[in-house]
């Protein structure tokens, strides 16, 4: 009876053992699936949109600069062809209807006062105490209410180039939002990889202007991840003037330079990724700029810049010059604009005020089709 009741024992523990065996081997077949499905996603999709997702994370008059950085970057991927509809533009503060400001309504990057930022033409889809850690990640993710309209939602997918823009006061690992609450480099790293899992990008830049901003990626593990910080741990972000007629400092340095770049493109430059962080020198930061290129499949010099801070422009082509076209394309077709492109012809109309006070190099290059 002994040793028919140690057999049964014996059996029983040999095929439990069994069973999880199977199971821990289903479960190791499932993440290699997953994985590699989340790697092939990003190499097998088409890149057929661009979305700008620009976060000023600071309040208060003395942080006047913060906003100045983003409306400048806001600026900039609307006149290289990015339409308001796919740019989500969060400002935790309203500087321009400040009463210390003496320019009402009006916001200025350079002490020259030679361009308005905030002009007629902004549209801000988070002002104000919207800004929040719960918002932002709200806008990455995809976990919105219902009673949140679409025009302030991230409306990507798997075809889609985001870049991600963050300016504010940071540290060792996060980022100030408020001045209230923070934003930890494990938040920022959880939701690119929900995004990542949800498919709602093929390509993500990531670009922070703030102290110590290369902490911010030191948890990103996700593919198709590139990232680029104005200082390294333990470093500072420096503003670049202080504009004395308006009291305050009004732009960075880092996010000075990057403009200083890209106001010699248009939204036809190959100008590649590298030529932009190789344009970024230490002694005029005053800090060291930091790139994190690991997890990105693609090779950086030969990646044009216009890939996440421009449009996607589309070529059709035909037979004869626009036959067989009616309805709404047929009146673009007219006046020789593909109805692809409307959006890319409003953003060049809206910004061309704009466009005869800045130095723009007039060259064209190769217009990328896809």
């Amino acid at each position: 009876m002994t040793n028919r009741n140690t057999n049964n024992n014996c059996s029983f523990l040999t095929r439990f053992i069994s069973a999880i065996a199977v199971v821990i081997t289903l479960l190791l077949s499932c993440s290699i699936l997953h994985f590699s499905d989340a790697a092939s996603s990003t190499s097998s999709s088409v890149h057929t949109n661009n979305w700008a997702v620009l976060v000023c994370t600071s309040r208060f008059w003395f942080n006047y600069r913060h906003m100045a950085n983003t409306l400048s970057l806001y600026r900039t991927v609307k006149r290289l062809g990015i339409p308001d509809e796919r740019i989500i533009l969060m400002l935790a503060d309203d500087m321009a209807c400040n009463a210390r400001n003496k320019y009402p309504a009006q916001v200025f990057n350079n002490e020259n006062h030679r361009l308005n930022l905030y002009g007629d033409n902004v549209e801000v889809d988070y002002r104000g105490y919207e800004v929040t850690v719960e918002n932002f990640l709200r806008v990455l993710t995809g976990r919105h209410e219902n009673a949140v309209p679409r025009s302030k939602r991230l409306l990507s997918d798997e075809g889609s180039h985001i870049l991600l823009y963050m300016t504010g006061h940071g540290g060792d690992e996060f980022l100030k939002f408020q001045d209230s609450e923070e934003l930890q480099s494990h938040d920022l790293a959880d939701a690119v990889k929900q995004m990542k899992e949800k498919r709602r990008f093929k390509e993500l830049l990531i670009m922070v202007d703030t102290c110590q901003a290369a902490t911010l990626f030191s948890q990103l593990h996700s593919p198709g991840v590139l990232a680029i910080g104005s200082s390294m741990k333990g470093e500072n972000s420096y503003s670049h003037h202080l504009d004395s007629d308006v009291g305050v400092s009004v732009v960075d340095r880092f996010t000075f330079y990057t403009l200083a770049f890209f106001e010699r493109l248009n939204m036809y430059d190959n100008a590649s990724l590298s030529s932009l962080f190789s344009s970024y020198n230490p002694n005029s930061l005053l800090s060291t700029a930091y790139y994190r290129t690991d997890l990105y499949q693609e090779q950086v010099e030969k990646v044009p810049v216009t890939n996440f801070f421009g449009s996607v422009m589309k070529t059709i082509h035909t037979d004869s010059a626009y036959r067989g076209i009616s309805g709404k394309d047929s009146s673009l077709a007219k006046s020789g604009v593909p109805s692809d492109e409307s959006d890319v012809v409003d953003a060049q109309r809206v910004t061309s005020s704009d466009l005869e006070k800045q130095v723009d190099r007039p060259d064209i290059k190769v217009v990328k089709a896809l």
